[in-house]
């Protein structure tokens, strides 16, 4: 094994455990040089992006349902576990283990819980929270897998130290102030929220899926053609949404891929088969970024993840948007037919649970849904004039721009759903869930109509794992349920003609504030829900709390 002469290679950020099936894993890290990383006598060199050092190990020939603890070595010197590390030895744990499934997820995670520089009120962290907790049970009780949904960092919203330090390179008095402005700025962001040591060590040694959500590059991203007519004339946007994608693509998609789609990804090959390691990818994934952004059928970031019995289709709601304002879409006509063949297959091949992530829910309060379609009917009816242009200066005020403003693509999702749980791709699964996240709250709703159905079809809302609502925000989230509340949106919706939806469902559960965690457990046909909340005591000691336990087959 080759050793590097002068100091030796030091880990930054990582290791993070994030595809696993029956007989793979990879496992992702930075380093602060070009290197040789091992994993379990697996071995891969760094690539380099912008002056930063990355790899991506893929360990192959491992058996079903076993476990297995794992080191990091850098040029053949151990730098994971960390000397005198109080967590447990990392493990690489493969699909196909005995007993119940349980997965937990959530969405919104401002850094960093255990530096004392960060927004004051800010209740603890509930990953930190679940980390240390998980740390002290034995391992048949660990989560199976981890999934992120959403705001994993806040690109516009920093941290005053994160802050300060910007500040030593540029004038923050020019836009886009004290937001990231570039990949290096990115990378800061990464290195605050991953390397708090509770959720690095959760990280090594939990399978992790992830998607992007608004924040990780710009409130109100992709709201409407109104907002990006806006913001991409800017000149600073350009520099921004590069860093953002291609940060996004380094440090969290590239470990969403499977063994076989890394294999096939036309940009991860292009950087693996360079004849000289130490080239800096930087430039060609800039241009991947762009294309993204401007082109953004040329990147498809959506996947699959297969668990057994369970099936998660990661759905891209972002990125891919259609937003001219007659023909809006949550994701075009391709990326739609793609996720519509996902989900006929997973039904086809018997799994008893369909999981949907979307970082944005499908079901929201009803009050709050029919004023998002309100919205929507009244900027697409009335667009170029007065009361078009009001609808627009609500929409992007108000954040109406979940699956409930793109009326088509709710729709479709619902027939998709449907088509399911009715029957028609094959034997139903016991339940077909939703999972999301971004709007500050948690709750459980269920769809009741169509009835007769064979699966129970849920929507699973967790935000945020460390931030907070406004109390304005938590009012309205609670008002959005209520019949008196919806009486009233209804009635204005048709009075305004809005295309009314065969779609209904009630609340099952909640909503909750505070900072949260959801953990699924899947046994059989079997599924349960269970919410954990944070909470400080009198004398400021933090609590981790169940807060939620209910059947959802």
């Amino acid at each position: 094994m080759p050793v590097t002469a002068g100091p030796r290679p030091l880990l930054l950020l990582g290791p993070a455990l994030r595809h696993v099936d029956p007989v793979s894993a990879t496992v992702w890290v930075e380093t602060d040089r070009a290197c040789e990383v091992t994993v379990l006598d697996r071995t891969a060199r760094t690539f380099c992006v912008h002056g930063h050092h990355y790899a991506l190990v893929v360990v192959e020939g491992l058996e079903p349902g076993s476990s297995t603890p794992y080191e990091v070595h850098l040029d053949g010197h151990r730098v994971w576990p960390q000397p005198h590390s109080a967590f447990p030895p990392s493990r690489i744990r493969t699909v196909g283990r005995p007993g119940p499934f349980r997965l937990a997820f959530g969405s919104c995670r401002y850094a960093t819980p255990t530096s004392a520089d960060v927004r004051d009120g800010i209740p603890p962290d509930a990953l930190d929270s679940y980390a240390r907790q998980i740390a002290s049970t034995p391992e048949d009780e660990w989560p199976d897998a981890l999934v992120l949904l959403g705001d994993q960092v806040y690109a516009d919203e920093v941290t005053p130290a994160t802050a300060r330090w910007m500040a030593t390179h540029r004038d923050l008095d020019a836009a886009p102030g004290a937001q990231a402005a570039d990949f290096e700025e990115y990378t800061r962001l990464y290195a605050e929220s991953w390397g708090d040591p509770q959720v690095r060590w959760l990280m090594s040694t939990i399978p992790s899926s992830m998607v992007f959500d608004d924040h990780e590059m710009i409130d109100d991203w992709n709201t409407s053609a109104t907002w990006r007519a806006q913001v991409t004339h800017t000149d600073w946007w350009q520099r921004r949404i590069r860093g953002g994608l291609t940060s996004y693509w380094v440090y969290q998609h590239l470990g969403n891929l499977s063994p076989r789609e890394l294999a096939e990804n036309t940009t991860w090959q292009a950087i693996t088969t360079r004849d000289d390691g130490s080239d800096d990818a930087g430039p060609m994934l800039d241009e991947m970024a762009r294309a993204a952004d401007e082109e953004p059928e040329s990147v498809r970031w959506s996947y699959v993840r297969h668990w057994g019995s369970a099936r998660l289709v990661m759905v891209d709601s972002r990125a891919g948007r259609v937003l001219t304002e007659d023909d809006r879409k949550m994701l075009d006509d391709d990326e739609f037919a793609w996720v519509d063949d996902a989900v006929q297959q997973a039904v086809a091949d018997g799994v008893d649970h369909l999981l949907i992530g979307t970082s944005l829910p499908w079901l929201l309060p009803h009050a709050i849904h029919d004023i998002e379609r309100w919205d929507e009917t009244l900027a697409t009816r009335h667009a170029g004039r007065p009361l078009g242009r009001l609808a627009e200066k609500l929409r992007q005020a108000a954040d109406l721009e979940h699956w409930a403003a793109f009326g088509q693509s709710f729709e479709r999702l619902g027939r998709t759903l449907v088509a399911a749980a009715r029957g028609d791709f094959g034997t139903p699964p016991a339940t077909a869930l939703v999972l999301s996240g971004d709007v500050h709250h948690a709750y459980a709703a269920e769809l009741v109509r169509p009835g007769g159905l064979g699966s129970r079809v849920h929507q699973l809302t967790v935000s945020p794992l460390h931030n907070q609502a406004p109390h304005a925000i938590e009012i309205g989230f609670k008002v959005g349920w209520s019949r008196w509340a919806r009486a009233i949106t209804r009635t204005i919706g048709r009075l305004a003609r809005v295309a009314p939806t065969q779609l209904a469902w009630q609340k099952q559960a909640g909503p909750f504030f505070g900072n949260e965690l959801g953990v699924l457990v899947l046994d059989g046909r079997d599924a349960r829900f269970r919410l954990f909340a944070t909470s400080r005591d009198d004398q400021q000691r933090p609590h981790f709390d169940q807060v939620l336990d209910t059947h959802l087959s």
